[in-house]
């Protein structure tokens, strides 16, 4: 619809204001950059079997290998209380053995023509992926499909696992300062709903798992019509005799899916805690708000919002802080999940700079985007920015299967360019009434604090000229 009115109003620019004409040859410059994802999507095959499988090809001549990408519509979000951590446990399990490829045969055989394969275990899905040559497809997929349909766990294998982990939990979370209780931190505040609890889960859980309760996750969970699979390479003649002969026969259980709540409303109210860590070699301070999911109307305003206040290099928290010189490190990785979002900003200050007076700025910032909003040509330099990340995954196979693995809903038979649509159409006055909704009221407010005698010394350093506090945190760096 919206390219329809771009093209009609092509044919009459001739009569067009100066200023319109300029505008409209910016829009038609973005619709013009995005033809590769209209044109790629075009050739994607989709499919679905009878047992509910939903399949996607997308064959590239030029390429000399296949990426097989499997996602699963289950994560943390699905797990009973006493089983957190199980969607990632299970994860580990689907690497260790099958009916038909006992112990390590997966990676073993994959190693042997040197296939590249990994999983990852989030909120709301885990996914599978694998990178082989072509001439290997059908003994890959016959390999996805057995450990997929027939895992075989083992006391010793359970307990292997568990401790893999333990230990993973531990060296990314346990031994790095702030982590864990600034994890725990901000899941409280998603206290009653099924986002909770972490992906990795409870030491205790994880201990207490057993290979019957880890198949019985796997029986309700893994299940043709809960799976997404995607090819995307050099794709043989026979790609589809193979992909059934792999998958078809795996029957849809009588039962239905559990059922997942859709809708979370969490109060906007402003929350302010502070963490002290022994191990801490430096104060931050650590910002979120609660925004929405992927598939609500505001899901693409959100995204352009996080990018221009949060992300990009040219966000107004990196000009602020450069400008300024406000802070040494900045950072947002976003959470967008299905039916809930978190943006997040982690700044660590400069020697002469207080925690507070990041917080002040970082408010000041966004009430004037409220009360301003973004004009025209930044709002489009976003959709461009947007647009050409979204390019850059076209290049690499094995991103491009893992997205379309991943396709929401809403975006089944448009996987490229659903979202593109929902971010060309965003408008100033939704930016704006995004800030005023999602940022403007509500921030989470963590200060992560070292030791006394760090604090101290950093606060003696707040209260110094700062030429001089920046000479000595000079030194010390």
């Amino acid at each position: 619809m919206r390219q329809s009115i771009v093209l009609i109003l092509l044919l009459i620019g001739t009569t067009t204001p100066g200023w319109f004409s300029a505008a409209l040859a910016a829009e038609t410059s973005l619709m013009t950059m995005a033809k590769p994802l209209y044109e790629v999507e075009q050739q994607i095959e989709y499919l679905q079997l009878e047992n509910g499988l939903q399949l996607r090809l997308l064959p590239q001549n030029s390429a000399s290998s296949v990426t097989i990408a499997s996602e699963f519509a289950v994560g943390s979000r699905d797990e009973n209380p006493g089983q957190t951590g199980y969607a990632h446990l299970f994860e580990h399990m689907l690497f260790k053995g099958s009916e038909n490829a006992p112990g390590d045969s997966y990676a073993q055989t994959m190693s042997q023509f040197s296939g590249r394969f990994n999983a990852s275990t989030f909120f709301e899905f885990t996914n599978y992926y694998a990178t082989v040559p072509s001439y290997a497809l059908k003994l890959a997929l016959w390999l996805e499909a057995d450990r997929f349909m027939a895992p075989q766990l083992s006391d010793a294998t359970v307990t292997n696992q568990q401790h893999t982990v333990l230990e993973e939990m531990a060296t990314t979370i346990d031994n790095q300062p702030y982590v864990r209780q600034a994890m725990e931190f901000l899941l409280a505040q998603a206290k009653g709903s099924p986002y909770g609890h972490a992906v990795i889960g409870s030491a205790e859980d994880i201990q207490a798992a057993t290979p019957q309760s880890l198949l019985e996750f796997h029986q309700r969970y893994y299940r043709p019509d809960n799976m997404q699979l995607s090819l995307v390479g050099s794709l043989p003649a026979q790609t589809l005799d193979w992909v059934n002969g792999a998958f078809a026969h795996w029957q849809q259980p009588e039962k239905p899916l559990p059922k997942r709540d859709t809708h979370y409303t969490f109060e906007a109210k402003s929350v302010s805690g502070e963490i002290i860590d022994s191990r801490g070699p430096w104060p931050a301070l650590l910002l979120a708000w609660h925004t929405v999911g992927q598939q609500h109307q505001d899901a693409a305003a959100i995204t352009l919002l996080e990018n221009y206040l949060l992300q990009n290099r040219s966000s107004l928290v990196r000009q602020r802080g450069l400008s300024q010189n406000e802070f040494l490190l900045s950072y947002s990785i976003p959470l967008s999940m299905q039916y809930m979002g978190v943006s997040n900003l982690v700044l660590v200050p400069r020697a002469a700079v207080s925690l507070d007076l990041l917080a002040d700025n970082v408010d000041r910032l966004i009430a004037d985007v409220a009360a301003n909003g973004v004009d025209a040509a930044a709002l489009r330099q976003l959709k461009q920015n947007w647009l050409i990340n979204a390019l850059q995954k076209l290049d690499d196979p094995a991103t491009l299967a893992k997205q379309l693995s991943a396709t929401a809903a809403l975006d089944k038979l448009t996987p490229l360019t659903g979202p593109w649509e929902r971010i060309y159409a965003v408008t100033p006055e939704q930016l704006q009434a995004a800030a005023q909704q999602y940022f403007q009221q509500g921030t989470v407010t963590l200060k992560l604090l070292p030791p006394w005698y760090i604090r101290w010394g950093k606060t003696l350093m707040e209260w110094l000229p700062s030429s001089l506090a920046e000479s000595i945190e000079e030194w010390a760096l």
